[in-house]
């Protein structure tokens, strides 16, 4: 259980390093509100990526072989519009070209905190 909580605080933190520097991207409230708002967003989101994003992922195969893999920062960014639709005022994402560069940023933002958790595995 604490692999989980600890990709979970992940993800809110890759969601909120992602508002700071996409002009595009919002999360309602200040401080402790705002922290509040991005670990809701991130259950959202993590749920999205997880239920919904294999299936378009299975549906739209050819684009990803096309693009030689590119077609994922599409799925990508269309997953983080999805969320933001469905979170509603509490998280906001204006287009697709935040919702894009945003979903580079969360990837990347989640690899590189994802460094830092310690692997059950070894």
């Amino acid at each position: 259980m604490p692999k989980f909580i600890a990709r979970w605080v992940v993800n809110a933190a890759a969601l909120g390093i992602a508002a700071y520097l996409v002009p595009g991207i919002h999360v309602a409230g200040n401080d402790s509100r705002a922290i509040i708002n991005l670990l809701i967003v991130a259950i959202i989101f993590g749920l999205v990526n997880a239920i919904i994003k294999p299936v378009i992922a299975l549906a739209t195969c050819p684009f990803y072989v096309l693009t030689l893999g590119l077609f994922t920062f599409i799925v990508n960014a269309l997953m983080l519009m999805l969320t933001s639709w469905l979170v509603g005022g509490i998280f906001r994402v204006d287009g697709f070209g935040a919702a894009f560069w945003g979903s580079i940023i969360i990837s990347l933002a989640s690899w590189a905190l994802s460094l830092f958790l310690v692997n059950d595995d070894d």
